[in-house]
C-alpha cells in the first residue's frame, strides 16, 4: 500500500534571508538580494555580482568552531538548513522516530568548490603535494553535506547524495517522495546546497557566456525578460523534511503540504542546452500533474519556475508549459524567485520548493522582478513586479540542469 507523504520542516539559506521567515518575507516583498562581490577580487574575472550569503553565523546553527573549521561551505550552509528543518519539524531520532527509518537526501551539484580551488592551488605551487591537506577528499565530496547531516541528527536509513547539476535538489526531494510512499523510510531530510560564487565559478561559469555581464545588480537577473543575458550565481541552500502522514499525524506534528506529484526525464539533447521545443521538460511536468491529479477546471495553480534568465531556457519552458498545461497554461501563475535571489545551483530547487509550499501556505504567488520588458515569446502569467493573492490548490516546483536533467514535484495543500 503506497504512502502518503507531507512535509513537516522547513529550512532556508539564501542571499535574501538566512532563515524560513526572511526568505518568506523577501520574495513577497520582491527584495533582491544579488549585489557586488566584496569576498574576493573581481579583477579580470568576467563577472563581479553574485547572491552571497551575508552576515551568516554558523555557530547559530548547531555547528561548533572545530566543524566549521573542517568543512568546505556548501556542507556548512547545508546543515544550517538541515538544522532549522530538524528543529522546525520536531523530529528527534531515537525519540519519536526510529534511527533506521529516518533518511538523509541532502545533495550538492559540485560539492566542495571552494576546497578543490584551494586544494588544487597548492599542487600547482608545490607538485610533491605536502601540503595538500588530509581532509581534502571527504571534505570535497559531494556527498559530505548528507553524510554529515545524517551524524549530526541519527539518521542511520539511506543516505543518498543526487548530483544532477541545476536539477539536484529537485530530484532529491522527489526521490526522497518514492522512498517514503513504498514504505522504506518514515521521515527523509531532503534537499540541496551549493557554494559556487567562487573565482573558479566565476571564471568558468563566465567563461561559458552562462553568466549575465550585467553591471547593475538589482537589474541583472531577468527571467522571461527580452533584455535578459543569462543567469546570476548565488549561493545557499535548502531543505524540507518529508513524512510519511500517519506517522507525521500521530505525533502531532504540524504539516505544511502533502507532496502529490513527481516527474524525471532527460532531454537527451545537447550537454548544456535545453531541447528548444520543451517536450522533454514537458514530459517530467505531466508526470507530476498526473500523479497530482491535476484538474484544469477546478485547481488553481502556481508554478516556481526554472527560469534562470538565459536566452535558450526561458522560451524552451514556456514552450514546456504550454504542451504539458494545453490551454490551461494561459490561466496558471507563474514566477522565477532567481528574480531575487539568483541561480543557487543545486540548492535551487529546494529553496524553490521551500517558496512553492510558502506560497501555498499563505495563499500568495511572489513576483518575478524586474520583468519590465517581457519577451513575446514568454507570454504566460509570470507574476510580473508584485506578489498575488490566489486560493492556490497545487503547487509545483521545477528544475533543469545541465546534461537534460529535468525534474518537477508537485504539493497539495494538506486536506
Amino acid at each position: 500500500m503506497e504512502k502518503r507523504v507531507v512535509v513537516t520542516g522547513l529550512g532556508v539559506l539564501s542571499c535574501i534571508g538566512n532563515d524560513v521567515p526572511s526568505f518568506w518575507n523577501s520574495l513577497v516583498n520582491g527584495v533582491c538580494g544579488i549585489d557586488y562581490i566584496t569576498e574576493f577580487p573581481t579583477d579580470g574575472l568576467p563577472v563581479k555580482i553574485a547572491g552571497k550569503i551575508r552576515n551568516f553565523d554558523p555557530t547559530l546553527y548547531g555547528m561548533d568552531k572545530a566543524f566549521i573549521r573542517k568543512q568546505d561551505p556548501f556542507t556548512i550552509f547545508a546543515m544550517a538548513s538541515a538544522w532549522q528543518a530538524m528543529h522546525d519539524s520536531g523530529l528527534v531520532s531515537g525519540e519519536n522516530i526510529e534511527p533506521g527509518r529516518l533518511s538523509t537526501y541532502v545533495s550538492s551539484g559540485i560539492g566542495g568548490f571552494q576546497t578543490i580551488q584551494r586544494e588544487v592551488g597548492k599542487m600547482i605551487e608545490d607538485p610533491s603535494g605536502q601540503w595538500i591537506s588530509p581532509l581534502f577528499v571527504p571534505t570535497m565530496i559531494s556527498d559530505m553535506a548528507g553524510g554529515q547531516i545524517a551524524i549530526k541528527f541519527g539518521a542511520q536509513g539511506s543516505c543518498i547524495d543526487i548530483v544532477t547539476a541545476c536539477a539536484t535538489a529537485t530530484h532529491s526531494i522527489g526521490e526522497a517522495y518514492r522512498n517514503i510512499k513504498h514504505g522504506y523510510s518514515d521521515a527523509v531530510i531532503a534537499g540541496g546546497t551549493d557554494h559556487c560564487a567562487i573565482p573558479i565559478g566565476a571564471a568558468a561559469f563566465g567563461n561559458a557566456r552562462a553568466l549575465t555581464r550585467a553591471e547593475d545588480p538589482k537589474h541583472a537577473s531577468l527571467p522571461f525578460n527580452a533584455d535578459r543575458g543569462g543567469f546570476v550565481m548565488a549561493d545557499g541552500s535548502g531543505v524540507i523534511i518529508l513524512e510519511e502522514y500517519e506517522h507525521a499525524k500521530a505525533r502531532g506534528a504540524r504539516i505544511y503540504a502533502e507532496i502529490v506529484g513527481y516527474g524525471s526525464t532527460c532531454d537527451a539533447y545537447h550537454a548544456t542546452a535545453p531541447r528548444p521545443d520543451g517536450s522533454t521538460q514537458a514530459g517530467c511536468i505531466s508526470m507530476a500533474l498526473k500523479e497530482a491529479g491535476f484538474d484544469p477546471g477546478k485547481d488553481e495553480v502556481y508554478v516556481n519556475a526554472h527560469g534562470t534568465g538565459t536566452q535558450l531556457n526561458d522560451v524552451a519552458e514556456t514552450a514546456a508549459y504550454k504542451l504539458a498545461f494545453g490551454e490551461a497554461a494561459y490561466k496558471i501563475h507563474i514566477s522565477s524567485t532567481k528574480s531575487m535571489h539568483g541561480h543557487m545551483f543545486g540548492a535551487a530547487g529546494a529553496a524553490e520548493a521551500v517558496a512553492t509550499i510558502l506560497a501555498l501556505c499563505n495563499g500568495t504567488v511572489p513576483p518575478t522582478i524586474n520583468l519590465d520588458n517581457p519577451d513575446p515569446e514568454c507570454d504566460l502569467d509570470y507574476t510580473p513586479n508584485k506578489a498575488v493573492k490566489a486560493r492556490l490548490t497545487l503547487g509545483l516546483s521545477d528544475s533543469f540542469g545541465f546534461g537534460g536533467h529535468n525534474a518537477c514535484i508537485a504539493f497539495r495543500p494538506i486536506a
